[in-house]
């Protein structure tokens, strides 16, 4: 059985909400980050991301971490790939073709997308009203753009990343594209995106997951 480490307010939702969407039994193992061991709640997920017990595990000290029999992986995407050539179905490749597409949008995912829009989530919760905020708000929105045109015009022809069918391609990048939604403008410039990325949030299982991490300390 798959154990995953980590909580819901981490990269962890990705293997978490494809979990939910594959109804695979795992053991969820809530190791909160270190740097959260201030709040009040942290007792409720005793390990942490700098506990002994954990650092045998994932050295680097980082979640989500997927430990199933002798097979350890701790980077959040090859874990949601993994899950979901084992388990999930349609949910996963179907040829050595989807596979490397699925491999494509996930590493699009990761290198054109996650780090600008990590940025314009981080800067507007530490609170991105000053004229330096904006600033680089408005630099990283721009770094996005060229990728989300990408996404446009593929969208414009298709329902999901693969076509006609939902997949782990799409919880991938709709989990790094997540982190812009708080810019008021920017996703709404693309409108075959917004629509894509609504269908994937209005997903049961991403609702079940997005509740659950809305029930934990932030």
């Amino acid at each position: 059985m798959i154990t995953l480490y980590g909580v819901y307010r981490s990269r962890a939702t990705r293997p978490l909400w494809l979990l939910a969407e594959c109804g695979v039994p795992f053991t969820h193992v809530p190791v909160i980050q270190s740097y959260r061991l201030d709040h009040p709640k942290a007792a409720d997920a005793p390990l942490n991301t700098a506990s002994p017990a954990f650092l045998a595990i994932n050295p680097i000290g980082q979640v989500p971490v997927l430990v199933e029999d002798d097979l350890t992986l701790t980077e959040s995407l090859a874990i949601t790939l993994y899950i979901a050539r084992r388990y999930g179905g349609a949910l996963g490749p179907q040829s050595d073709a989807e596979t490397a597409l699925m491999e494509q949008w996930a590493l699009f995912a990761a290198t054109a997308i996650e780090d600008a829009a990590l940025n314009i989530q981080t800067t507007l919760t530490k609170g991105g009203d000053t004229p330096e905020a904006q600033s680089h708000i408005a630099i990283c929105a721009e770094k996005l753009r060229r990728p989300l045109a990408r996404l446009q015009r593929h969208l414009e022809g298709a329902e999901w990343l693969m076509g006609s069918r939902f997949s782990v391609a799409d919880i991938n990048t709709a989990e790094c594209l997540r982190y812009a939604q708080g810019h008021p403008t920017l996703i709404a410039e693309f409108p075959a995106v917004k629509a894509w990325l609504d269908r994937c949030q209005a997903r049961p299982a991403f609702q079940d997951m997005w509740a659950k991490r809305s029930a934990e300390p932030a």
